[in-house]
């Protein structure tokens, strides 16, 4: 009851701005980013934005990228990413820009979901020349009450790198520029022609804050991508992002005094705190009754905590393969937990959405060291780096220096010199750099059907989660 108070709060007083003061104008902006299909969420939200929208006239709804992927009544839906697009265009949306993981079906998949979208798509550091895929307007200007609205859009390039992250395959064709320089290019282009600039990106939070930094080019900046709560001033800007997975709503407050902006204020409002809307829950519902994806294949004997989960993966991974060791990246790791119980085909796929397949190489701890290594110390993929990022079967220690740079890792159980045979993911195998071995290649088995058999055949599952990993700092 709190929040919502403190939502009505927030439209009451700018209901009262707009009636007690002609020359001044207030304007809202609704955002979310990286909903990862969580559309059991929509229906609060729904009523979220019918609170403001009853208030105010000035309501502008935006979205910074990742729609889809992380629920599999959306991904498997007859029409991946449909349900989250058709609750989307429901809801009103206005702009959004793209995620890394629009792209996980495909570029020639989501040109054709565009078409599907009612809501203006911009991303300035896209070029395409491909009958695949439309080449995206780099803005749109929206206009509300006689305020003129720029919104650029902008994506990562860093994981590729000089793509976002994802199969490489999936991006031939196009070209990402750097979305930092883009940014500013636009900000030159747009300004002129608006009353108020907002950058949408999809970059993360740190490079958001680095651009930033540099020159004052935005009024508001709704971010993405690295799943954080952000509320903060950077050299006058307002850098924004609200979390993941659609647990809230980003709430900025504008008000213009003429044409001018005079203050900005932001805040994260949870969404638990209101009432489903009944209508589109009722939608949500017609898509979570799926009586395959609802089928029970086995069960858990204890919850398997972040750790368990990863081990699972690996180590299945590894019995399928035959191999000695396995390794499993935690970027595809996509439930921090399963609890104890029964689990669903929908659970498993929500784990791995990815239709991940497994590959195998040949590998000497050197060759294994070396992968780790320089994922560690990646300087352009900072999301995935200075952490661990491969989950093995084998334990290793990460030794790193004061700077929290990786200088050795050790493998207690391996021999050095030996080579062993090693099933890794065929993401991992695909993308990842400075990857030596011998005879590898992908196996054209699927780790989801992996994961079903074993839940099948091999329940209940006793989560095995003790870290094997971990990261020791030399003094």
């Amino acid at each position: 009851m709190k929040n919502w108070l403190k939502w009505i709060g927030i439209a009451g007083a700018a209901a009262a701005a707009v009636a007690c003061t002609p020359r001044e104008t207030t304007l809202v902006l609704l955002s979310t980013n990286d909903m990862h299909a969580r559309i059991q969420n929509f229906p609060r939200l729904a009523a979220a934005v019918a609170a403001c929208r009853d208030t105010l006239q000035q309501v502008v709804l935006v979205d910074a990228g990742d729609r889809w992927t992380g629920n599999a009544y959306v991904d498997k839906a007859p029409t991946p990413g449909m349900p989250v697009i058709a609750l989307m265009n429901r809801l009103g949306y206005d702009v959004a820009t793209l995620g890394n993981h629009e792209f996980d079906f495909g570029q020639a998949f989501l040109g054709r979901m565009i078409d599907s979208m009612a809501f203006e798509v911009v991303c300035a550091n896209l070029r395409s020349d491909t009958c695949t895929f439309p080449q995206l307007p780099p803005y749109v200007v929206i206009e509300r009450q006689g305020i003129r609205i720029g919104f650029v859009g902008v994506v990562t390039n860093y994981e590729g790198p000089g793509h976002p992250a994802g199969n490489a395959a999936s991006f031939e064709g196009l070209e990402f520029p750097d979305p930092q320089q883009m940014a500013r290019q636009y900000a030159e282009a747009v300004r002129p022609k608006v009353d108020v600039l907002v950058l949408v990106s999809h970059m993360g939070d740190d490079r958001d804050a680095e651009l930033l930094e540099q020159e004052t080019l935005y009024d508001v900046v709704i971010g993405g991508h690295t799943h954080e709560l952000r509320d903060t001033l950077v050299n006058g800007t307002l850098l924004t992002q609200t979390g993941k997975n659609l647990a809230n709503v980003g709430v900025t407050t504008l008000r213009l005094r003429g044409k001018r902006v005079e203050c900005v204020d932001y805040r994260i409002v949870p969404l638990d705190a209101y009432a489903p809307d009944p209508a589109c829950q009722a939608e949500v519902d017609r898509y979570y009754a799926d009586p395959e994806l609802n089928r029970p294949v086995g069960e858990f004997t204890e919850t398997a905590d972040a750790w368990g989960v990863a081990n699972w993966m690996a180590e299945a991974i590894a019995d399928e393969a035959d191999a000695e060791v396995g390794f499993y990246h935690v970027g595809g790791v996509r439930l921090d937990s399963i609890p104890a119980g029964g689990m669903s085909t929908a659970r498993v796929y929500d784990l791995e959405p990815f239709g991940t397949e497994i590959a195998v190489m040949r590998m000497t701890p050197a060759q294994m060291r070396r992968m780790i290594l320089t994922k560690y110390n990646d300087t352009e993929n900072r999301k995935e780096s200075h952490r661990i990022d491969l989950v093995s079967t084998t334990p290793y220690e990460i030794l790193t220096d004061a700077q929290d740079n990786a200088l050795d890792v050790r493998f207690p159980k391996l021999r050095e010199g030996r080579t062993y045979l090693v099933a890794i993911s065929d993401y991992v195998f695909r993308n990842y750099r400075d990857l030596n071995y011998t005879d590898g290649g992908i196996t054209g088995v699927k780790v989801a059907d992996v994961l079903l058999e074993e839940l099948e055949e091999e329940s209940p599952i006793d989560p095995d989660n003790r870290p094997r990993q971990r990261i020791v700092r030399q003094h």
